[in-house]
């Protein structure tokens, strides 16, 4: 082979060769600078916007001239991009887990619901009913947390909880979460004088409680004076109930003086508070401005004769009361102001209790001219007040008028057969006609021909639904002829549900008619016996 042969072949081979190895463009080599960053960060997934970011340095649409200080500080931006790169995912990892955190973490709802599914309650985002739940300080304080989370909560009611008193606090301070509040109960919560001055510290921030109810919490009495100077900030303020809170003088005081802050009160209740008897000489100027209380509870308050002629002045201003308890007042009935007698002013009063008030003759005669101006009387309750037996005709005007009695309370009033056998008398002139209650217990003294005198008319209250004849528990009565006239009447008394017959001694055979008479009449009443 000739040297020009030989060397046209090495030529050729050596071609050959280069054609074999793979040629790598400048995007091969672009996407190899790529690749080792993407190495250099570990496992880190990509994102879309780094390929955007690593391109931004190359402008494939200029000229090969450009500047080459604009190519170097490219090159020095781009050196600190890795780190750069790193840590913005490193927070975009802790975004996420932040985010899955929040997913996995309950609602403030879900909280509230999980809360009152453990007490055994229905969730409502208007109305918190946890009334005797036996909760803990432990779920006040949780209780309180989810007060945020429940801006349209109208009413609160926390009532016979004992731990909830000397807690109080840790729910008071989130009640501005809760502004639309229109019913807060509190009642036998064991309050102490701490909670309540928590309370009233905080009434400026529940402008639409419309009920506050701490009855029943015995050691307030004296920290009364506080709250009531603070109730001027809760005019919309319809009940008020201070049932059995250990208030004395100074407390009604600084109660009375609350009232002028209070014109829509529609109830108060301060009964069952004993050491405020003889305090109402200097505490009922602002009692008579209530023009819209329909109900004044002072039962049991142990109101001094002083007190009866103060009451006297003011309660028949109340021109739109409807409900008056005063009973368990003894002084009531001994005091010679017309207390009574002034009713007539009242004649919107549906529900007159003057239980065991030491009534004389003298004074029921002025309840009873009083009731003749009360045509709207639903309830009246004159228990335990001796002087009606044998006096029950000096109602007969007062009852033959009060067209829409439903409830005749006359338990332990020494009745007697002629009491009974009115009652019967004003039922078969068409009167009593609405009567569904009618309580005759503890008269023992009514002789069996009294009873059978009742018994043969009782089939007229076509509307009684419970009826009390029970005897006192020191005694015991063997049931006379009367009880056939019982029965015969019960089958004709369509509504009445409750028969109370406690300590009438029933025979053998009286005993299996009372036990048949359901079964054989397909009736439902509950015997008493």
């Amino acid at each position: 082979m000739s040297a020009d042969s030989l060397k046209d072949e090495i030529q050729n081979s050596q071609d050959k060769h280069e054609e074999d190895i793979p040629r790598s463009s400048p995007f091969d080599f672009v996407i190899k600078q790529f690749q080792g960053k993407r190495s250099s960060l570990g496992k880190r997934k990509e994102q879309p916007s780094d390929i955007k970011k690593f391109f931004r340095s190359f402008d494939f649409g200029k000229s090969e001239g450009k500047d080459r200080n604009e190519i170097e500080e490219t090159e020095l931006n781009n050196s600190g991009s890795d780190d750069q790169i790193e840590k913005q995912d490193l927070s975009v990892e802790d975004g996420l887990s932040h985010l899955i955190s929040e997913v996995e973490s309950p609602s403030g709802e879900q909280r509230f619901n999980q809360f009152m599914q453990k007490l055994g309650k229905d969730a409502s985002s208007k109305n918190l009913d946890l009334n005797n739940c036996a909760l803990s300080a432990a779920d006040v304080t949780e209780l309180a947390s989810l007060l945020p989370f429940l801006p349209e909560l109208e009413e609160i009611s926390l009532s016979w909880n004992s731990c909830v008193g000397g807690t109080l606090k840790a729910l008071t301070v989130h009640l501005h979460h809760v502004n639309q509040l229109k019913v807060l109960r509190l009642n036998s919560c064991r309050l102490t004088a701490e909670d309540v001055t928590s309370l009233a510290e905080i009434l400026n921030v529940i402008p639409n409680l419309e009920v506050l109810d701490l009855s029943i919490n015995k050691h307030i009495g004296c920290s009364m004076k506080v709250i009531a100077q603070d109730l001027k900030n809760v005019p919309g303020l319809k009940e008020l109930n201070l049932h059995m809170c250990g208030l004395k003088h100074d407390s009604l005081q600084g109660l009375d003086t609350a009232l002028q802050h209070l014109p829509q009160l529609r109830k108060l209740d301060i009964s069952c508070n004993k050491e405020i008897g003889g305090g109402f000489k200097d505490s009922t100027a602002h009692l008579a401005s209530l023009k819209n209380l329909e109900v004044l509870d002072l039962h049991q308050c142990c109101v001094t004769e002083e007190d009866v002629a103060n009451l006297s002045q003011v309660i028949p201003l109340l021109s739109s009361l409807q409900e008056l308890n005063l009973s368990s007042n003894k002084n009531i009935g001994v005091s010679s102001e017309p207390l009574l007698g002034r009713l007539r002013f009242l004649p919107k009063l549906k529900s007159v209790a003057i239980s065991n008030c030491g009534l004389g003759e003298a004074s029921l005669s002025s309840l009873a001219e009083a009731a003749l101006h009360l045509p709207e009387l639903e309830i009246l309750d004159l228990s335990w007040n001796k002087c009606v037996g044998g006096n029950l005709k000096l109602l007969l005007g007062a009852l033959k008028l009060a067209t829409k009695i439903q409830v005749l309370r006359l338990s332990s009033c020494n009745l007697v057969a002629e009491d009974l056998a009115l009652l019967t008398l004003l039922r078969q002139d068409g009167h009593l006609a609405q009567l569904q209650k009618l309580d005759l217990s503890y008269n023992n003294n009514a002789s069996d021909e009294g009873w059978v005198v009742f018994c043969q008319g009782l089939a007229g209250f076509k509307e009684l639904s419970e009826l009390d004849v029970s005897l006192r528990p020191s005694s015991c009565r063997d049931c006379g002829t009367w009880f056939s006239d019982l029965l015969a009447a019960l089958t004709k008394l369509p509504a009445l549900a409750d028969l109370g017959m406690q300590r009438w001694v029933l025979s053998e055979s009286q005993r299996k008619r009372l036990e048949c008479f359901n079964q054989d009449n397909k009736r439902n009443i509950r015997f008493d016996c």
